[in-house]
Order: C-alpha cells, then structure tokens, then sequence
C-alpha cells in the first residue's frame, strides 16, 4: 500500500462492513460509535474507501472479536489527509485507548500526534507506511516492499533470459517524493533484475542503458495510462515495464494496447489485490507480489490487546526493522528458480 502517500492507490470503491458484537466503528468525519466495555484499541487508515485499507478493517475486526476488545475505527476523508488522523488520535486518547494501529497519510506531520499518544501510555503500531522517523512509533507491520520489488525482478529477468531477449525498461513509480514505499519498489525490482541500483535509497541514479526512463502514475490507472504513453513516445522499442502497484499497471495496458504493443510487452507490479489476481490469469500482468493487509491489522490489534493484558510489545522480524507481514509471488508464467504461486492461489488469498 502504498500503503500510501499512496493516493488513488486502489481505485475500487468499497461497501461499508457490516458490524456485530460489541464492536465500535468510527469515521474522523463522523466522530465515534457508542463502544462497549473493556480494553479499546483504534485502527486508523488513509481512506475507508479503498480496498486494501477495507481489507485491514475487516482483519482488525476479526481480530478484535477473537481477543474480547473493542475496536474503534476512523480514516482520513482523502489520502494525504493528516488532519482526521490527529483528530482521531485525540478522540482515542480521550476515549482511554490502550493503543492503536495506523496507516499514516503524512509519515513526518503524524509524529507529534503520536509523541502525545506514546507520552499517556499507549502502543502506537504503523501498518504498511513507516513513520518518519520509524522509531516514532512502537513497532511497524509491513510488506517488506524491497523484497516485493525484487521477486519480480528476479522472474523478469529469468523469463528474458529464457526467451533471450535484451530488455528494454520502463519504470512507472507513484510520484515525486520518493517515499520509502515508492524507492524500495522501484529499487527491488531493478536489482533482481540485475541492474546496479547505485544508491539503494533512491530512484533514478541508475546507468544501465537497458532502462529507458522513469515517470510517475500517483498509483491510479489514469497516471499509469499517461506514464506509459509518455516513456512510449520516448522510446518505442519498451518491452519491459514494471509499475508501482496493479491500477497502474492496468493503465499502462491501456496505453500499451493503444499503441498495438499489449502483446509483446511484460509487465510486472505489486499489490495482490483482486483486480490485479486477475489481470495475471488473463495475461495482463505477467506477475505480481502479493502483499496482505488482513494479517497486517490483525497482527497488529493482537498486538495491542496483548499489550493491555501484560505490557509486552512485538519485536521485529530477525535482521529488519520492522514485523514482516509476508510477501507470496503470483504469475501464471513460472520460471525456473523463482517461487511463485499461481493465479488460483492468488484468487484464494486476494484483497479487495
């Protein structure tokens, strides 16, 4: 997800959830639900529209229904929204929350927001998004997205040099800012390709004459659409294009087929969402890296709970700085020496 910072990163409207149990659910602009008794534990995500963020609600839910709490939710009104989501974090303070778990819409403005949280004693877990600086928070559950880049790098450049063919790349990113997300992406999969990334923290230093040029998409279809036309008047010859999530690269299909190259042009994204499980079995994206935002919040409301019950905080994954919440290749065109799971598979586990 972009995780955000990941505007128009799904572009699926979804339907509110309904709610049973003691559950208490909560919009910023709507101000909170009635709640029920014992332990409260917050989830705040970018938007409560897109998919991936109501894929987290759904996983939080479950999970607080498993653990006996009481679970408030709120989300921005857009993405980029920092505002709603330090309201939200006062009404949780308010409220004597034991912690909550946030996708956060401005890595850096949320800090001073979660300073005061920390400071009256509750656990603050980022999902998918990194605070700036990461130590901002208690703990932070996440894809790691360099190794979401780097699967699909590893399966391009095994599937080129199977049919012997010399790339020619284009890399469609989210947006200017080079966010860590956005970086880690683009970074991963050019390394598994085979490319000297040079700096690792950030995109476009790069001499490999193989690349042909990046442009940025705001991770919507419509940005993905244009890039792709953009980098094609550029140089036609692009056989090759990776993107920063599935709704960009369905638009960069949309350019592609426009121009007539649909059929002789790979591309590879992140994301594991449903569209874009399907767009693999149909051939559109020769492969994705499925990220899972269910686990992510579940993980992370246990996490609070577990806190409330004896004080204990997670610890990250061994040799990272952060809770690994899993990453699974999906392709339907296997390569030799590369793991991957088919679109069946896919479809099984998808989000939105």
């Amino acid at each position: 997800m972009l995780g955000t910072t990941h505007r128009g990163r799904r572009m699926v409207a979804a339907a509110a959830l309904a709610l049973t149990g003691p559950l208490a659910v909560a919009g910023c602009s709507a101000g909170p639900s009635e709640a029920g008794g014992g332990v409260i534990v917050g989830l705040i995500t970018k938007t409560d529209t897109n998919p991936f963020f109501v894929k987290m609600k759904e996983g939080a839910l479950a999970a607080a229904r498993q653990h006996g709490v009481t679970l408030q939710t709120f989300a921005g009104k857009q993405d980029g929204d920092n505002d709603s989501q330090v309201q939200a974090i006062e009404n949780l303070i308010s409220a004597g929350a034991k912690g909550f778990i946030i996708t956060p819409n401005d890595s850096k403005a949320i800090v001073p927001a979660i300073d005061k949280a920390r400071q009256a004693g509750m656990l603050v877990i980022a999902l998918d998004t990194p605070t700036d600086p990461a130590t901002a928070v208690d703990a932070t559950f996440a894809t790691d997205n360099y190794q979401a880049g780097k699967l699909i790098g590893q399966w391009a450049k095994a599937k080129f040099d199977a049919e012997g063919k010399q790339a020619r790349i284009a890399l469609l990113d989210l947006n200017p800012n080079q966010i860590s997300v956005d970086v880690q992406r683009d970074q991963g999969f050019l390394e598994g390709f085979g490319v000297d990334v040079a700096d690792k923290a950030k995109i476009g230093d790069e001499t490999d004459p193989r690349i042909v040029g990046h442009d940025v998409t705001d991770g919507a279809e419509e940005g993905g659409r244009t890039a792709m036309e953009n980098l094609l008047q550029k140089d036609p010859s692009i056989n090759l294009v990776y993107t920063i999530n599935e709704p960009a690269a369905a638009g960069a299909y949309q350019a592609l087929k426009a121009a007539g190259r649909e059929k002789d042009v790979t591309i590879v994204s992140v994301d594991g969402g449903c569209p874009g499980v399907q767009n693999v079995e149909q051939g559109v994206i020769g492969a994705t890296s499925m990220q899972f935002p269910l686990k992510m919040a579940a993980s992370g409301v246990e996490s609070v709970a577990k806190f409330a019950a004896d004080g204990g905080k997670p610890t990250a994954t061994a040799g990272k700085d952060f809770v690994d919440t899993g990453v699974e290749l999906i392709t339907d065109q296997p390569q030799p020496g590369v793991e991957a799971r088919d679109s069946a598979w896919g479809k099984q586990n998808c989000w939105g």
